[in-house]
This record gives C-alpha cells, sequence and structure tokens, in this order.
C-alpha cells in the first residue's frame, strides 16, 4: 500500500488540474451576446469611430447566433448592409468574411422597389440566421403625399391616415409572424424623404406614422423608422421635443457621403434615441462583390436592435 501512494498522488494531482476546464461556466469565444448599452460621451464617440473604421479587417468567420434573452430585444452593433432584394442565403455565406453582419430586408409593403422578393421564405430567414446574419426587418408601404420621389406618389398616404396606419401595421405583423420573426424584434418603417414645409402633408404623414406604431407596439414588436436626416428623421426629432407620443422607438438616418456614426447626426439629440437605438446609412448604392458574388448595396452603421428569429 506504501508503495502506491505517489502514483495515487499523482493521480489525484491530474484530477485536479482537469475538473476546474470540465466544469467552467465562462463564455466561449464566439458566443453570440447581447450589446451593452454604452454612453454617448466623447470617449463612446471615439470608441466608435475606431470600431467603424472602414479600413479596420474584415470580421471573424459566421457562427449561429445565441438564444434571445428572455426579454428586451436582441442588439446588434456593428456594420451593416440593406440591398433592394434580399440576396439569395448562399450569397450571405460568400460574404461571410466581410465586415457586415447585418443585413436590411424589404419584407413587406406596397411601395417596395423590389416587391416580389424571390429568395424571402421562412427558411430563408433560418438560413440568414444560422449563417451569423443578423436582420432588420423594413416594412415600405404607403407614403406622405409630398414624397419627394415622384415613383412614390402613387402609394400616398389617403384621407384617413389612422385607419390607414392601423391596417398597414397589421399586415406588417401578419407578414413578420408569417416569416419566423417573433415579437421583441423590430420592424422599421421606411418613409421616404417628404417637404417639411408643406405642413397640411407633414401633419397626415406624422398620424400614419404614430397610428401605425401604436398598432405595431399594440403586437409586441419594436418600432423602427427609417427616412432621410433631413426629412422624417429630422420631423420625429421635432415631435419628440414637442412631447408627441406614438412616435419611433428606432432610428434609421440617410445622411450619405458622411463617416458612419450613430451619435454624430445634427438633428438628433444627443440624449435621444439612446442607447442602442440608431443606425446611419451612410453610403448608398455602391457594388461589392465578395466570395465571387456581387451585390448592390446600401452601407449602415448599426446599434440597435434586430430580429428575433423563430
Amino acid at each position: 500500500m506504501l508503495a502506491l501512494l505517489p502514483t495515487v498522488g499523482l493521480v489525484l494531482a491530474l484530477l485536479a488540474a482537469l475538473i476546474p476546464s470540465w466544469f467552467s461556466t465562462s463564455p466561449k469565444a464566439g458566443d453570440a451576446r447581447p450589446a451593452e448599452a454604452s454612453g454617448a460621451g466623447k470617449a463612446g464617440r471615439a470608441a466608435e469611430a475606431a470600431a467603424a473604421d472602414p479600413a479596420a479587417s474584415p470580421g471573424p468567420a459566421a457562427r449561429a447566433p445565441a438564444q434571445a434573452p428572455p426579454d428586451g430585444p436582441y442588439l446588434y452593433k456593428g456594420f451593416g448592409l440593406d440591398t433592394c432584394e434580399a440576396p439569395a442565403v448562399s450569397s450571405l455565406r460568400a460574404w461571410n468574411g466581410t465586415k457586415y453582419r447585418a443585413i436590411g430586408v424589404y419584407f413587406a409593403g406596397r411601395g417596395r422597389a423590389c416587391p416580389k422578393q424571390h429568395n424571402l421564405s421562412p427558411q430563408w430567414f433560418q438560413g440568414a440566421k444560422w449563417a451569423g446574419w443578423r436582420v432588420l426587418p423594413i416594412y415600405l408601404g404607403s407614403q406622405a403625399p409630398c414624397v419627394k420621389n415622384k415613383h412614390k406618389r402613387k402609394y400616398a398616404i389617403g384621407a384617413d391616415p389612422y385607419g390607414q396606419g392601423v391596417t398597414e401595421a397589421r399586415v406588417a405583423v401578419n407578414r413578420a409572424r408569417a416569416y419566423g420573426i417573433m415579437p421583441r424584434s423590430p420592424i422599421y418603417l421606411d418613409i421616404e424623404a417628404y417637404s417639411l414645409s408643406n405642413r397640411a402633408c407633414a401633419d397626415r404623414t406624422l398620424r400614419f406614422i404614430r397610428s401605425w406604431n401604436r398598432e405595431v407596439s399594440r403586437s409586441g414588436y419594436l418600432t423602427g423608422f427609417y427616412s432621410s436626416a433631413n426629412a422624417g428623421v429630422r420631423h420625429m426629432a421635432q415631435a419628440r421635443a414637442q412631447g408627441i407620443t406614438d412616435l419611433p422607438e428606432i432610428m434609421w438616418f440617410a445622411r450619405w457621403k458622411t463617416p458612419p456614426s450613430a451619435y454624430g447626426e445634427r438633428w438628433l439629440p444627443a440624449a435621444s434615441w439612446h442607447p442602442n437605438r440608431r443606425i446611419h446609412q451612410y453610403v448608398g448604392h455602391v457594388v461589392e462583390t465578395h466570395g465571387g458574388r456581387a451585390l448592390r448595396i446600401d452601407r449602415n452603421w448599426v446599434d440597435a436592435p434586430v430580429a428575433v428569429i423563430q
């Protein structure tokens, strides 16, 4: 027995070294997690600018995102893109070595420039999820009667903006559910640039937006809003300053040919839609090729909720 003691001691020492690694609860390096809230101060903006450097190295290989938290939205901070027509999942995989990890998808609405969306299905959303992409669902329906894009005027908001907002919100929610986009997900309402000097038109548009927001929120989804920084986004900031309710919870603003930054927009006060509630579309209509797949995209810097995919 005494002769065996050194051997037994050696075995016990080896077990002691291995046990901590078997029972460790530390996260794996590739785990996807909800983004943490960050300040909007000078240091926070400097850190964001460093992370948004277009010359930075491409992101890591894609991994399946983790389960969304039990309450609250799932958040993403980093580069994203949006396209007129959703690309095939195989194209998303071909782009997995790029800095882009989120994609805006026009999933519903009569005003879409690419209404057919040949690739979209519940399986597409599942495929995008497991390819490691976060999804920004965009609804492009009725538009302001004074919309600046003349091709969008045939989709003008009518004489009953409240009723129209409710109806279109239900369309957006039902289509989201059909695709497996779960409650706690954002739905981004796309309202193209319109004239703020036309008060009757701006007021009608605001009534539609507020009605749409109320109905979407009632169904358990977050209300996002996309528009030009000088038009719809400025209008929402003015309405917020006036104490108007039922405004968007997330602001996606288009201001091209400027450095990517969620918190540098002059029409958005620093304390508004913050933290983790902004997206900056900083370049539009560019063609990029990665992995042998070319896509025409808009470039975005995202610090905002993304879809929870079933």
